[in-house]
């Protein structure tokens, strides 16, 4: 219990101590959020099968019997938030903010811990210029999300992350906003040889470049456009005939994507699409493989794969909403052949095609929100073709998960 109060206990009395300081306010938020889940089999499911992404191949026993063909369910609260708003004093003609928010989803052993989810500061120039620094929503995850029960918010469909940036808004009229943004890795992390690391991008000395721009031209409606460019070094080190050599390795690719948002009423209709690549750190289907390597020194030259990634979202209501969820994704397979199967570093790149379907129903007040939802995915495992980098011999396993939500807001 101690571990859960004295990180409290500090947000609190520094909360108080900073209320005495002039022009600086102070907003404390968060909630209180339960989730019980079912699900007919096992799935890529991090954060203790909260954060559901999709179900898990068949993995037969010697009498051919799906080990991972076990329902499994649970009650979890750990993912209840706290959060400060900060409003600070102007800095020129620029006002000053920040963010706290934590939440109890980091796991060491059996403990769960205090974890950052964001921690910020920004400058704003009357809406016109703003610069952010800190960690934040990586900006492919964007104003457009899916309106879901689930925590996983849409992924591995919609991108998940929050990253420690450096984001430039510039509004050049009023309707319009465009956003540059430098990113580097720190929870959310890309796979590689060495497993899930921060080392790839670290050791590359580029961060991940992003691009956006964003129109509301009426309102209810928004629509607009993203690209992005990663570039990992995989290894830095190779063996070859038992003598160890420094390579010089990269992986560079880039994400392409649009999405749009009506509301009109108590109507709401979002989609977006995605052609993406290397998104695996933001929860998505993706990675990259070997195409070469020196047989005299070990160093390898990589192909990404591509994906095509699209979602739909509905919903009705605002006490009593409901709401359909649509996702899509295709394997696209790689720009180049694949010297093998066991030197492909990512998510999901053994399948073929990803269908889901969320509906769910909830009653909202202004402190409380109960839920439920049921959600049928369905992934296409094959085998990766090395010609071409895509799941081919594919066969059908499916998922049945219903969740039930109970959320208080303060």
């Amino acid at each position: 219990m101690r571990r859960f109060l004295w990180p409290l206990a500090a947000l609190l009395a520094s909360t108080m101590a900073m209320a005495q300081k002039p022009d600086f306010s102070y907003t404390f938020y968060g909630f209180v959020r339960g989730d019980l889940f079912y699900n007919t089999r096992a799935n890529q499911a991090p954060i203790d099968g909260n954060f559901y992404l999709y179900p898990l191949d068949r993995e037969p026993d010697a009498d051919g019997n799906d080990l991972n063909a076990t329902p499994n369910g649970s009650f979890y609260t750990f993912t209840t938030r706290l959060g400060l708003d900060i409003a600070g004093p102007r800095v020129g003609k620029a006002s000053s903010s920040a963010k706290i928010e934590v939440d109890f989803g980091g796991f060491t052993g059996n403990h769960y811990l205090l974890r950052i989810r964001q921690a910020y500061a920004a400058l704003d120039w009357a809406g016109r210029h703003e610069v952010l620094a800190g960690v934040t929503w990586h900006p492919l995850f964007g104003d457009v999300v899916p309106d879901v029960l689930n925590l996983s918010t849409g992924a591995p469909f919609q991108p998940f992350n929050r990253s420690p940036q450096i984001r430039y808004r510039f509004r050049p009229a009023p309707a319009l906003r465009l956003t540059a943004a430098a990113v580097w890795q720190l929870q959310y992390l890309s796979n590689g040889p060495e497993g899930a690391s921060e080392d790839y991008i670290k050791n590359s000395l580029v961060p991940e470049f992003y691009l956006g721009a964003e129109v509301a031209p009426a309102e209810g409606l928004t629509y607009g456009a993203d690209a992005h460019l990663i570039s990992l070094k995989p290894r830095v080190e190779a063996t070859a005939d038992g003598v160890t050599r420094r390579v010089d390795e990269r992986m560079t690719t880039y994400t392409l994507g649009a999405h749009a948002r009506l509301k009109r009423g108590e109507w709401m209709v979002a989609a977006k699409t995605f052609l993406a690549s290397g998104l695996d750190h933001l929860a998505m289907l993706g990675g990259f493989g070997a195409r070469s390597e020196d047989a005299a020194t070990g160093r390898r030259d990589y192909t990404p794969f591509r994906h095509s990634t699209s979602w739909l979202n509905v919903t009705y209501g605002t006490r009593w909403k409901t709401a359909l969820f649509l996702g899509y994704s295709k394997n696209l397979g790689t720009d180049d052949a694949l010297i093998d199967r066991e030197q492909v570093y990512g998510m999901g790149l053994d399948i073929d095609q990803l269908i889901t379907c969320n509906v769910n129903i909830s009653y909202n007040l202004p402190h409380w929100q109960l839920g439920v939802e049921y959600c049928p995915s369905t992934a296409f495992y094959g085998t990766t073709e090395l010609a071409t980098g895509r799941a081919r011999h594919t066969r059908a396993v499916t998922n049945h998960r219903v969740l039930a939500l109970l959320m208080y807001y303060f």
